[in-house]
Parts: C-alpha cells; structure tokens; sequence
C-alpha cells in the first residue's frame, strides 16, 4: 500500500493577507511531470492533494540515502498579478505540508519585474 502526504496551499494578497479566490495552483514533480491542478476557493484555499511518499520505515536506519519526504514544485497564476514559484516543497507520510502564496498585484511589481514571489526551500537537516 502505498504512503501518502498532503499538500495544501492558501494564497492571499497584500500584507493583511486578503484570501485570493481563482488562482490557478499547479503542482510538478521535480521533472516537471504534472502531479496536480486546482483552484483557490473563496478563501484563498486549495482542497489537500495527495502525493506519494517514501515510507517512514524505509528512512530510519542511519545511513539510509532515502530521504522520508517527497520533492514538489508549485506555481500559482491569476490575472493581474506576479506568478509565484516554490521548488522543493518537502511532502512528508501522513501529514499536510501548507504552502501560503503571497500574490503581488502587477501595479505593485517593478517595472519591467515579472516574478513576484519564488521560494525555494532548504533539504531537512535530517
């Protein structure tokens, strides 16, 4: 049986954090093959996607290469705003990993600025 992990993500606007309805969220494998598409809610929120992960068992010897997570990237779209890109998203057995996507209108971008947010995230010290 195969383990799985969530992800989730939440996107919003300006720094009172506004839920951002109809943002286009879609999630790669590392290889760029798709994993998944959805849509923001009226809260900013997208329903969990489900991913497959390593089994904890198979990481939890010492000097055991597999890594107990998987890696996914996210891009978030809407009209009128910066596109957000986060790379390495750690997807872990049987918990949510949550994504917040701040959106930058494209008024509030530098002229010529066409990335409003990318986040890279770090490997797990594990």
């Amino acid at each position: 049986m195969p383990t799985i992990g969530y992800l989730q993500a939440r996107a919003y606007t300006s720094n009172a954090q506004i839920p951002l309805r109809d943002v286009a969220v879609v999630v790669t494998a590392p290889d760029q093959t798709a994993i998944a598409m959805r849509v923001t809610d009226r809260s900013g929120l997208i329903a969990p996607i489900e991913i497959p992960v390593p089994n904890l068992s198979e990481s939890q010897e010492p000097g055991v290469e597999q890594k107990p997570y998987t890696l996914v990237n996210l891009t978030a779209y809407r009209d009128g705003y910066g596109p957000f890109e986060s790379k390495d998203i750690q997807i872990f057995a049987g918990t949510i990993t949550f994504q917040d996507l701040k959106m930058i209108p494209l008024s509030q971008l530098p002229l010529g600025e066409e990335d409003s947010m990318n986040v890279v995230t770090p490997p797990q010290n594990l």
